[in-house]
């Protein structure tokens, strides 16, 4: 088990490196803090940095079986909630984004503006904030401020209270499922269709396109399935304690860490301009170092 612990320990800080590295990257250019694409996959970054670091924390809290006052699990539980909810409904808007780019390239520059993606930030925030509202709503209302002073390890199926809560987040993450599983798919058929229709420089580049939405919608469908991780180890805590830890572990590993990982390999390792621009920071640190 100390072996698995210091594995997640190496994989996150390795991870947030990287991420660093990144957004670095991102704010080294005007072109990429103007342009769309490169805006929304900031976001992902900064939400994804902030989930590892606050999921690596309750991880850590689990497996030593520290107690803590509920009032700030409950703080650790929201913030990860909403950060898990950010990333595939921004993967959305990345999927959007490649479709005007490829089926409606005349309007892409009126669409995707910056000051459009700023609105579309703050949508994002806002569509990913309901599930938390409501949750948070319901636990203040159903519960006394007593119960916030205890202390009690930080797991989410302490917040279940009721077997109906847990349906309701269930129904309501479903609910995104299907709706953002919807428009990739929608996306995806609709640049596959000017693909084939496509030649040359165009027909390259559009299936360029399409190979970078199908990586979205692999990595999305990891983010998505994440979304059901609390309820299965929900239900698997009332059966066994230790069960329900292995069971995060996996979740963790498979669902949490590894479609981060694809953000990099998407825009970092893939774009042409983005890589160049990483590359040349990296290189001028471990001059500087030397």
């Amino acid at each position: 088990m100390n072996d698995e612990r210091m594995l997640i320990q190496v994989i996150v800080v390795l991870f947030l490196c990287i991420n660093l590295l990144l957004i670095t990257t991102f704010f080294s250019k005007e072109v990429f803090y103007t342009t769309m694409r490169y805006m929304l996959f900031a976001v992902t970054l900064m939400s994804d940095s902030m989930f590892l670091v606050v999921t690596d924390i309750l991880l850590i809290l689990n497996y030593s079986r520290y107690t803590i006052q509920m009032w700030f699990c409950l703080i650790l539980y929201i913030i990860s909630s909403l950060c898990m909810v950010v990333t595939p409904v921004t993967l959305t808007a990345m999927t959007l984004e490649r479709y005007v780019a490829i089926c409606l390239p005349l309007r892409h520059a009126e669409l995707c503006s910056p000051r459009s993606t700023l609105h579309g930030i703050l949508i994002i925030y806002s569509l990913s904030s309901l599930p938390c509202i409501s949750f948070l709503s319901i636990i203040l209302a159903s519960s006394s401020s007593a119960s916030y002073t205890q202390s009690g390890t930080c797991a989410g199926e302490t917040f279940f209270i009721y077997t109906w809560l847990g349906d309701l987040m269930s129904a309501i993450n479903q609910f995104y499922f299907l709706i953002m599983g919807i428009t990739v798919v929608f996306s995806y058929v609709k640049i596959m269709r000017v693909a084939k229709a496509a030649s040359g420089e165009d027909k390259k580049s559009t299936w360029r396109g399409l190979r970078t939405v199908g990586l979205h919608a692999f990595q999305q469908l990891l983010c998505l399935i994440q979304l059901w991780g609390p309820f299965i180890e929900a239900a698997v805590f009332k059966i066994n304690v230790l069960l329900s830890i292995k069971v995060r572990f996996f979740n963790y590993i498979t669902f949490i860490l590894s479609p981060r990982c694809l953000s990099p390999l998407i825009y970092g390792l893939r774009d042409e301009m983005f890589f160049h621009a990483m590359k040349k920071i990296a290189l001028c640190g471990l001059r500087k170092k030397h």
